[in-house]
This record gives C-alpha cells, sequence and structure tokens, in this order.
C-alpha cells in the first residue's frame, strides 16, 4: 500500500503504519509522526508540572503549616512513588485504547490532584490530608510513560533518539516551568498565595486535553500483546536498562524534586531564595535530554552513557565537597552539573532500549519491517517497566535525603550514597554494553546487509 496518505478508520485511527518504508517515511509518515509529537510533548509537558507540583508546594509551607524537613521531603516522596507505580498501566493503556485517546484520558485526569490541592492548600489541613493529595499527583508521572510508548511507534529506529529525547526533554522541561511559576508567585503576591499556581494550571490541562483530541492519531497496528510484556520481563536487558535508568531519570527527578528543600534545609534560603534557584538544573537536564538523544544516534547510546555516570560521578564528588565546606557557589556548580549530566544520559538510554530489541531481531534472522515490529513491540513493553523502576529511583533519592537531613542536618551522606551508585552504574554499563559489543547483521538500503556494530 502506498500513497501520501496513511490509510485510516473512524476515530482518527491509522491503519497502515510502516515508519522504517522510506518511501512511506518521506510521502506521509514524518509529518503525521511530527505532528503526534508535538501535542504528545505538550501534554507530557503539563503532566510533568502537575507530578512535580509539590516540590514547589512544600515551599509555600512555612512554619504554620506545622511540617517538618523530613515531612516534606516524604510529601514529595510519596508523589515520586505513586508516579513511578503508574507507569506501568499507563504503558499499556496507549496500545489498549489508542495513544490519541489515552493522551485526552490522562490529561484530563490531572484536573483531580490539582482541584484536590487547590481546595486543601492551607495552614490547619491534617498532615494525612496532605499525603493522599501528594499521591494523587502521581498521574502526572505516569504521562511520560504512555507518550514515550507512543511516540516510540511513531518513529523509525534511526530517528528514535532524536524522537523520544525531544519528547522526553519537552515534558521534563515542565518541572521547571512549574518551578519558575512558582518563583513568580512568591516574589509577586507572597509565600502565602499556593492557590494562585494551582488555579493557572486548570485552564491549560483542559487545552492540552482538547488539542490532543483534535491533532492526534491512534495506530491500529499497536495492539495491547500480553506475551510482548512477558518476553519484556524476563529479558535480562529490561532490568539491566532499568538499572541505568534509576541512574539518570531517577537522578533527574529526585534532585528536581529534592533541590528547593535541599537550599532550605541546608543552607537556610528563603522560599523565594530557594525558588529562585531551583528551576536552573531541571531547566538545562530538560533541554539537554534531545541532545543526549541525538548524541546517542550519532555515537552509540552506551559509549554516550557511559560517559555521562563518568561525569555524574566527577560532579557528585564536587558536591560532597562543597556540602562539607558549607559553600553554596561550589554546591550550585556541581549540583546543577549533575542535572545537566542526568538529561544527556537520560536521552541516551532511551536511544539504548529499542536498539537493544533491534539488534535481538536482527540476531534471530529477521529483516526489514519483521525486525523493525519486533524491536517496537518488545521495546515498547520494556519501556513501561523502565520507566517506573527508573522513576522509583527519584523516591530513593528523597528517602536518602530525608535520612540523612534527619540524622545529621546535611545532604553529604546523601551524596556519597549516590556517588557509590554511579560508580556501579559505569561498571555495569561497560562490562554489558561496551567491553564485548555484539555485531549482527544491520539492514540496509540495498539488497545486502552489512555487518556492523549494534547501535545500544
Amino acid at each position: 500500500m502506498t500513497g501520501t496518505t496513511a490509510p485510516r478508520k473512524g476515530g482518527r485511527w491509522i491503519e497502515r503504519w510502516e515508519p522504517e518504508d522510506e518511501t512511506f517515511w518521506k510521502e506521509t509518515g514524518e509529518r503525521t509522526a511530527r505532528r503526534n509529537l508535538l501535542y504528545s510533548v505538550l501534554s507530557e509537558h503539563i503532566g510533568f508540572s502537575i507530578w512535580s507540583m509539590w516540590s514547589v508546594m512544600v515551599l509555600f509551607m512555612g512554619p504554620q503549616y506545622g511540617i517538618d524537613p523530613a515531612g516534606k521531603f516524604f510529601l514529595i516522596a510519596t508523589a515520586t512513588f505513586v508516579g513511578a507505580l503508574v507507569r506501568v498501566p499507563y504503558t499499556f493503556a496507549v496500545a489498549r485504547f489508542g495513544g490519541r485517546n489515552w493522551t485526552v484520558v490522562s490529561a484530563l485526569l490531572l484536573l483531580a490532584p490539582t482541584v484536590a490541592a487547590l481546595v486543601v492548600m492551607e495552614p490547619g489541613t491534617s498532615y494525612a490530608t496532605f499525603v493522599v493529595v501528594a499521591a494523587l499527583t502521581g498521574v502526572g508521572g505516569g504521562n511520560f510513560a504512555s507518550s514515550m510508548t507512543n511516540i516510540n511507534a511513531f518513529f523509525p529506529l534511526r530517528k528514535k533518539g532524536w524522537a523520544l529525547g525531544l519528547n522526553a526533554g519537552g515534558g521534563n522541561i515542565g518541572v521547571p516551568v512549574v518551578q519558575l511559576a512558582a518563583l513568580l508567585v512568591i516574589a509577586t503576591a507572597g509565600a502565602d498565595r499556593p492557590r494562585l499556581l494551582l488555579a493557572a494550571y486548570l485552564p491549560l490541562i483542559v487545552a492540552a486535553a482538547v488539542l490532543a483530541l483534535v491533532r492526534m492519531d491512534n495506530l491500529a497496528p499497536v495492539r495491547n500483546d500480553a506475551g510482548a510484556v512477558r518476553e519484556a520481563a524476563r529479558d535480562v536487558h529490561t532490568w539491566i536498562m532499568a538499572f541505568l535508568y534509576v541512574g539518570t531519570f531517577g537522578s533527574f527527578i529526585g534532585y528536581s524534586f529534592a533541590f528547593g528543600l535541599v537550599l532550605q534545609t541546608q543552607f537556610g534560603r528563603t522560599p523565594l531564595q530557594a525558588a529562585s534557584l531551583t528551576f536552573i538544573g531541571p531547566l538545562l537536564g530538560s533541554l539537554v535530554r534531545p541532545v543526549g538523544g541525538a548524541l546517542a544516534d550519532r555515537f552509540g547510546g552506551a559509549r554516550i552513557t557511559l560517559a555521562g555516570f563518568v561525569a555524574m560521578a566527577a560532579a557528585t564528588g564536587v558536591v560532597v565537597l562543597a556540602s562539607v565546606r558549607e559553600s553554596l557557589p561550589v554546591f550550585l556548580i556541581g549540583f546543577v552539573a549533575l542535572f545537566a549530566l542526568s538529561g544527556v544520559g537520560n536521552g541516551s538510554t532511551y536511544k539504548m532500549i529499542p536498539g537493544i530489541f533491534q539488534a535481538k531481531a536482527l540476531a534471530r534472522g529477521m529483516t526489514g519491517e519483521e525486525a523493525a515490529a519486533y524491536g517496537r513491540r518488545l521495546s515498547g513493553a520494556a519501556m513501561g517497566l523502565i520507566g517506573a523502576v527508573g522513576a522509583l529511583g527519584g523516591l530513593a533519592i528523597n528517602l536518602v535525603f530525608r535520612e540523612a537531613f534527619a540524622s545529621s542536618g546535611s545532604g553529604s551522606a546523601a551524596f556519597v550514597t549516590f556517588l557509590g551508585f554511579y560508580a556501579a552504574c559505569c561498571a555495569v554499563t561497560w562490562a554489558v554494553y561496551l567491553r564485548r559489543p555484539a555485531r549482527v547483521p544491520a539492514p540496509t538500503s540495498g539488497t545486502e546487509a552489512k555487518p556492523q556494530l549494534t547501535t545500544v
């Protein structure tokens, strides 16, 4: 089947989708994929803002709320935990309901935590109520998993690093945006007006849902496949990549949620001072994620991932030194570097996932669209599991911070723990994906296949 338009059935469903076919891609696939990517980014962006809302809500919670730093760390950890758990069902919802349909539903679900926080955000509310409302914001974390699974199906392997990096980076940038919005509210209306920030997001959520409804598409070839889930769960590479994603995305989201509170607790910053610095790291980490994906497309995801972990370990050493010496300028330099490097690693690790399963298909003798379909099928299933475990890394970071501050009043011990983990990530990346890279046949545009290194 050829032509300038992908055949459709009712309700904006595309029946034929073959992005690895260069003719199909040039005639209609690329244009359709880019349009869906744009509105996917918008919805995921709002989802990240809502998921990370409690990273700034705690800045509004002064002494009148009666919640100590450990209690605040637990609130943001709760949001992180729920966001990680819902990533698994959100991943499979794309195949069950369609990418466009689920984007609409998942966007509208963001109204629940936003309205709930709007109602309860005032002194005198019980701590248990705050915990429940913080948990509701976890639905925003699920948007990432469904969005990445959806966009993974739209793009050919050679474009996945760039596309997934841009999709995730545009979503990740919702974290610094909500932090900048909080800074604006605190600077203009004061630290006792959190409801202004929450109210501003209500029309944005509705707009994201409406635009997804009228501009996005569902892919009919993407089907729920319990066999793919089981196969991905049994594959050791799914869990190795989940471990590495804890080090990249877990660091990004964990530090994003905790940064402002660390500045307040360890360095005595006021809410306004903390808010004026908090957004810088997440902003850089979000902006460079597509760069990480593009570098992985060119040089291989494993090489970029290893380089990123080595640099993250070095930046963590700077942070430990600054924390011990109580030097805020040096601390900021090291911490912001950690954000940027985690962003690069986020892009490169997600490029590795479809590359790994494409390589497995080629090693099994598959070629052409058969290999591409296998890669999309398994990588889409694996992404939900990997994304969920990676987000749990953010939970671990906040719990480690909570314990460090509760026991010593400083985050130094937490950063030493993170340094050890990055060293382990370096060792795993090198041992599994770089020490003995396997040679597999790579698809070419001609009739012959040329052997090359796997591009993971």
